[in-house]
Formats: structure tokens, C-alpha cells, sequence
């Protein structure tokens, strides 16, 4: 017999737990492969400099790491599906990691590319292996706080490696540094005991390239492509335009641009979500293309600080405002691919503007290859424009 009243019963249910231990391995894993990529990025051009292949010599290091990724990234499902993470994740940080050390006993150029060469394949692995990593060691409910924290992971390293590199060069020499790289990936080998081995089934079925007209994604891609082209060139040569004696100012302007950009594209999520990502695309492209110009002014210190805090705040709004374009032109099922192109596009345009910059730089000078630098980007602002009149026409309510 029941009684006059019931109260419905009300089940409580707690959210799943986000950082287990899987995760947290997972975050120190990208960290170390992330800092031992990020202390090497500016050091290894300044090291060919100072062994007499500056210029194209520095261009090609850079280039070479970010072309050899760009060429793996394409093969890592493959690898994934057949061996699974803790083989192909194991084998990434060792190719990252290792070959560090081969550069206390060389500083010859083709031994040199061929060292960013297997770096590149190392952190290709680690890019796409890692992300994909993310999805299955995390619950679906709180899969987007997930690839948040996966990102700030993933931004630390910029923070600290990018400046300390290069500040750390005339206090410890390159050889220490060789050595600290090394150690950064390869000690975090510990951190794959007890991840998943296999993949999932979707995952090993994703065709990178397939059915890219018509889908939307082009335009993002090439959009963001043109920003990572400044990203890989300042990175590469800043410290080998500004006198040797101001490596500070250098360190300064790496570790404002690496400060920003994070912060940026946490900003530029949160406001793409009320407004949508193409109305911020443009604003966030002429940030990026003022902030390249400014190194136009090689000579100027307020130029140089400024400039890599305009562009830091372009490209990580760039970086964020893309993806989420990309992501919401296609179904659920093509995921996947748009995680793949925009890597792509990101170590891409890294490796082949450092390239090109380097060819360029030696008949023109620093100043007018920055200014030609900050023009592509500029360019980009075009299609950017396009898209965002398009956005707002579409918002627009039918008239009566």
C-alpha cells in the first residue's frame, strides 16, 4: 500500500571523470615531444649559422622537418591500424627525441637535413597519433573540454620552448640544449604503459585526400596555410636577422608570440560559437598580416615585440576560426580528414615557407622578404572577406 504523497525518485548522475590516468600520461607525453620539437626549432638554424650555412642552409632545416611530417602524416592511420598506439606512439618519440644527439658530433648540412628529416617523421607521428589518442582515452560527454586541455598541452611547449632555445644558447651552448631536446622526448617513453593498443575502426578507414570538391574545406585550408607560411619564417628567422647581441629581444618576441597565440584561439572559440567562425576570420588575418609587416622594420625593437604579438594573436585565432570552419562543413564521418588537412596545411606552409624565405632572403635582405611574407598573408584576407559576407547573408532574415 502506498501512501497519499510520492515523490518522484531523482537520480543524481556525476559526470564522467576527464584526467584519468590514461589522459594524464597522455598530456605529459605530448608535452615532453612537444618541448623537445619547440627547444630545437629556432636553435638549429642559429647552429647552421654558426657553422657557415645560414641563409638557405637554416630555410632548408626547417623546411625539412616540417615536409618530411607533412609526408607522414599521410601514412600514421595506416601505421596506427597495423600496430597500434603504444608501437607507433614508441616509435614517434624516438624519432623526435634521438637523433637530437647526433647533432653534438655534426654540424655538416646534409647530415644535419637528414636529422630534420627523422625528426619530422617522429613528430608527424606524435601529431596525429596523439590526437587521435585523445578521443578514445576520454568520455564522449567531455570530449571538447578534453581536446581543450589537449591544447594547452600542446601550447606549453611554444610558451617555454621557442624563447628558452634561443635564451639559452650563449648560456649553455648548443650541445646542451642537443642533449635537453633528446632527453624531453625520450624519457616520457614510460608514459605509453597501459594506453590502448589498437585503434579504432574509423579511424583506420579515413582517406585524407578523398572528395575535397566541393566539400567546403579548400578555402580554410589555403587560408590557413598562408598563415603558418609567417609562423614557420619567424620562427626560423628572426634570430638570424637581429644582431647576434640582442638574442634577449628575440627570446622576448618568440615568447609573446607563443603567449598569444594560445590565448587567441581559447578567445576566438569562445566568441566563433556566438557569432560564427567566418565573421572572425578576416579581423583575425589582418592581425596576422600586420604583425608579419612590422618585421619590415628589422632594425626596430618596438617593431619586433609588437609584431610577434599582432601575429601571435592572428594565427592562433587563425588556427581555432579554420578548424571549426572545417568541421562544420562536413558530417561526423569526415572528422577525421578535416583533423588530417589542417595538420597538413600547418606543417606545410611551415616547411615550405621556411624554404622559400631562405632562397628569397639571400637576393632581397630580411626586410623585403618579411614585407613579401606579410603580402601572402594579406592575400589570404580576400577569401576570408568572401566567407564572411557569405555567413552574414545567409543569417539574414528572408524579407517578407
Amino acid at each position: 500500500m502506498t501512501t497519499a504523497c510520492e515523490f518522484p525518485t531523482v537520480q543524481v548522475t556525476t559526470a564522467p571523470r576527464l584526467v584519468t590516468g590514461q589522459f594524464g600520461r597522455l598530456l605529459v607525453m605530448v608535452f615532453g615531444s612537444g618541448l623537445s620539437m619547440y627547444l630545437l626549432t629556432s636553435v638549429v638554424p642559429l647552429y647552421l649559422a654558426a657553422n657557415g650555412s645560414g641563409g638557405i642552409g637554416a630555410g632548408l632545416s626547417t623546411g625539412a622537418m616540417m615536409l618530411a611530417a607533412v609526408g607522414t602524416e599521410l601514412l600514421v592511420p595506416r601505421l596506427l591500424a597495423r600496430w597500434g598506439y603504444q608501437v607507433v606512439l614508441g616509435l614517434g618519440l624516438i624519432l623526435l627525441g634521438a637523433p637530437s644527439l647526433l647533432l653534438l658530433v655534426t654540424a655538416s648540412l646534409p647530415v644535419v637535413l637528414t636529422i630534420c628529416v627523422v625528426r619530422g617523421a617522429g613528430l608527424a607521428i606524435m601529431v596525429v597519433g596523439a590526437v587521435a589518442l585523445v578521443a578514445d582515452v576520454t568520455p564522449d560527454r567531455r570530449r571538447g573540454e578534453a581536446f581543450g586541455i589537449y591544447g594547452l598541452a600542446v601550447g606549453a611547449p611554444a610558451v617555454i620552448g621557442l624563447p628558452l632555445g634561443v635564451y639559452l644558447t650563449n648560456l649553455v651552448g648548443f650541445g646542451a640544449l642537443f642533449v635537453l631536446a633528446a632527453a624531453s622526448s625520450l624519457l616520457v617513453l614510460g608514459m605509453l604503459a597501459g594506453m590502448p593498443k589498437a585503434t579504432s575502426e574509423e579511424e583506420q578507414h579515413v582517406k585524407v585526400l578523398g572528395g575535397l570538391r566541393g566539400s567546403g574545406l579548400m578555402m580554410p585550408t589555403f587560408v590557413f596555410a598562408a598563415v603558418t607560411v609567417a609562423a614557420g619564417i619567424s620562427v626560423t628567422f628572426l634570430p638570424l636577422a637581429v644582431a647576434e647581441d640582442k638574442h634577449s629581444l628575440v627570446a622576448t618576441a618568440l615568447l609573446m608570440q607563443a603567449i598569444t597565440a594560445p590565448a587567441a584561439r581559447w578567445l576566438a572559440g569562445r566568441y566563433a560559437d556566438r557569432v560564427g567562425p567566418a565573421k572572425l576570420l578576416a579581423p583575425a588575418l589582418i592581425l596576422a598580416a600586420a604583425g608579419a609587416g612590422s618585421l619590415v622594420l628589422i632594425g626596430s625593437t618596438a617593431a619586433i615585440v609588437v609584431g610577434s604579438t599582432l601575429f601571435g594573436l592572428g594565427f592562433g585565432a587563425a588556427q581555432n576560426l579554420t578548424l571549426t570552419m572545417m568541421y562544420d562543413r562536413v558530417p561526423k564521418s569526415r572528422y577525421g580528414q578535416v583533423s588530417a588537412l589542417w595538420n597538413l596545411a600547418y606543417d606545410g606552409g611551415w616547411g615550405v615557407g621556411a624554404i622559400v624565405f631562405g632562397a628569397v632572403v639571400a637576393g632581397t635582405g630580411y626586410s623585403v622578404a618579411f614585407g613579401l611574407t606579410a603580402a601572402i598573408v594579406a592575400l589570404a584576407i580576400v577569401p576570408a572577406v568572401k566567407a564572411s559576407v557569405a555567413a552574414r547573408s545567409s543569417a539574414r532574415p528572408a524579407q517578407r
